[in-house]
């Protein structure tokens, strides 16, 4: 792995190489190469084979390789297959006279364009991908000159408008992911974990605490797959020459790196667990994350700057806070078309989202942190029609340190039309 993660973006290896290089058996190079593949170090191109690739940023969320375009558009790869693995910064449409179009084509661009030979040549000699549309072909010098320059040519059977719209919907839904946080974006790697073997003994765990101040650690067996965690309550009164696995807890729960933080903090906060070991596909622990990982990630996420828009989102989107005669909080918006079901009237699981939208709200009118949803309760008294002015109405009925009830009312012109009960859980 490491030798792999060492090549330079672009290398080509292969099972046979990595074996003859490192003098190891060609069952043990496919293990790290399959292991690579799953950490995105490496990547398997059709007639190309598998190349060092670029590791993703989780940041760049606006970005695309030019394989990735290939899928979006159902494309086909007519020249340059080894540059697939290149990151595309800007997509430009040729829609324009080729002296015009030089001055927007630049190194790194994407240029959407038909049948135009003399484009394609262009924009591959200043270093840009071609996308061409209509199902037309390219030319046998563009192939050759895509294949020396390592610079992609796609072609598609979809007009320009359509490819530009499905490109667009992609770098779009990929905004809407940049507040989707993963357990990969906040482990704590092997460098920074301290983990025991199941054959080590108790004085050497406490050597450990004694030297890292912690009082939790995975346990390990010889393939470093997670057999158990054990605490310093598991090993109190136990002898010194205890192997560890004898007082460690069992059969942990695990996470992937592409498991979500919001799932990993649900399972942490049902099981109250502190530690969670984290596995790659082959159930290797490659590092663990911790409870004060998870709240701060979940606190990040309320900073990010900007995204796209999610159903979410858009239904909130018309509604504000506002504060009632009493004083009491209250959000008022407006029954939009997008909101409606097939009868006209304001759909119910539109109704549930603005209701759990106005519980969560009202929770961190009080306290900091992130609600788990339990269950609910929804009822649904009359109709809400199109164009309605609609006020919510959240009620805290009880809220401790790890537990919450809330009550909402949906009320139209001061007529209740419907209520739920939430009950859920507070990250702590």
């Amino acid at each position: 792995m490491r030798y792999i993660e060492n090549l330079s973006v672009g290398a080509r290896i292969s099972v046979r190489k990595i074996a003859q290089t490192l003098e190891v058996s060609e069952g043990t190079a496919y293990r790290a190469i399959k292991e690579a593949e799953a950490e995105g170090l490496v990547s398997t191109k059709e007639r190309t084979g598998t190349v060092r690739v670029e590791s993703r940023e989780r940041h760049q969320f606006d970005r695309l390789t030019f394989d990735e375009v290939v899928h979006i558009v159902d494309g086909v790869t007519l020249g340059g297959a080894a540059g697939l693995h290149k990151t595309l910064n800007k997509f430009v449409i040729g829609a324009m006279q080729l002296e015009a179009m030089m001055r927007y084509v630049e190194p790194g661009n994407l240029l959407i364009v038909g049948n135009r030979s003399q484009a394609h040549l262009y924009a591959l000699e200043q270093g840009a991908g071609v996308l061409i549309t209509g199902g037309f072909q390219a030319s046998p010098e563009a192939r050759e000159l895509a294949d020396r320059l390592e610079l992609p040519m796609i072609g598609s059977s979809y007009d320009t408008f359509t490819v530009a719209t499905l490109i667009n919907r992609a770098i779009h839904d990929r905004l809407i992911k940049k507040k989707i946080i993963l357990v990969q974006d906040i482990i704590r790697t092997d460098t920074d974990v301290h983990y025991l073997k199941g054959t080590d003994t108790v004085q050497e765990m406490q050597e450990l605490v004694a030297r890292t101040g912690h009082t939790r650690y995975p346990v390990v067996d010889d393939y470093h797959r997670p057999i158990g965690i054990l605490t310093t309550k598991d090993v109190l009164g136990a002898q010194p020459a205890d192997p560890v696995e004898s007082h460690m807890k069992r059969n942990p729960l695990t996470v992937h790196v592409q498991t979500s933080v919001a799932s990993a903090s649900h399972l942490m906060v049902w099981e109250s667990i502190q530690l969670l070991p984290v596995v790659s596909d082959h159930k290797k622990m490659l590092g663990v994350i911790s409870r004060s990982d998870v709240l701060k990630a979940m606190q990040f996420i309320q900073t990010q700057p900007q995204y796209g828009e999610s159903f979410e989102d858009l239904i909130w989107a018309g509604f504000e806070k506002v504060r009632d005669k009493n004083g009491k909080v209250l959000f008022r918006g407006t029954i939009t078309a997008q909101m409606t079901n097939h009868v006209g009237m304001a759909s119910e699981s539109v109704l549930t989202t603005l209701m759990n939208q106005a519980a969560l709200r009202m929770v961190k009118e009080h306290r900091r942190g992130d609600l788990i949803l339990d269950s609910s309760s929804n009822y649904f008294l009359m109709p809400i029609p199109l164009d309605s002015v609609v006020e919510v109405r959240p009620v805290i009925i009880e809220l401790s340190r790890r537990f919450g009830k809330i009550e909402v009312e949906l009320e139209l012109g001061g007529v209740r039309m419907a209520k739920s009960m939430f009950t859920a859980r507070l990250m702590d």
